[in-house]
């Protein structure tokens, strides 16, 4: 066999050795960064997809999906509006839990539709949801699902209690202002 020959397929072999080990480290941090930014959202779509190669493409496009939206603050008027209607949903909890935790749905809704979230579905907003709010993406999607219970009048006032201590985590992140977006530019 001619030298030359073999120093070229050995070159080209480590070449496309480098080119793998590349590719694998870039697919690594891509994963990575995925995982931290999603948090348990990751490990819930990677069970659901059965695939992390399929998750990973789904939190990617849901990332795109969400910058492509006009998602803004809220005005200083319009928190502290919705500061108010929360105060009087929360107040009237122990004497009608269930038309609360309707009222509390809907207000999450409302300050969405605001801030300019689409409202297709419950799964959509879950979706979009995640990619601002990973943390309460779970919160939201509990309280979601002790809201049906309760359209169908089979949630207990424990449960009803919980599905408002979730709908309140998710509802004080979404009353982002334009003030605290410009604080949180500033500490960049």
């Amino acid at each position: 066999m001619n030298t030359t020959y073999v120093i070229a397929l050995t070159v080209a072999l480590l070449v496309l050795l480098g080119i793998v080990i590349g590719l694998a480290i870039v697919g690594s941090r891509r994963s990575k960064k995925l995982q931290q930014r999603f948090g348990p959202e990751y490990d819930r779509i990677v069970q659901e997809t059965g695939s992390q190669k399929a998750a990973e493409v789904e939190l990617e496009q849901r990332r795109k999906h969400v910058e492509n939206l006009n998602i803004r603050p809220l005005t200083k008027i319009e928190h502290d509006r919705y500061v108010e209607d929360w105060k009087a949903v929360q107040s009237r909890f122990v004497d009608d839990p269930s038309r609360t935790i309707k009222d509390a749905d809907r207000l999450i809704i409302e300050v969405m539709l605001v801030r300019n979230y689409p409202m297709a579905n419950f799964e959509e907003r879950a979706a979009d949801i995640s990619v601002n709010y990973p943390e309460l993406v779970s919160n939201y999607r509990a309280a979601h699902e002790i809201a049906q219970k309760n359209e169908q009048q089979t949630a207990d006032t424990e449960e009803l209690r919980q599905a408002m201590v979730h709908y309140r985590s998710l509802f004080n992140e979404l009353l982002e202002t334009e003030q605290t977006v410009a604080e949180m530019e500033k500490s960049k």
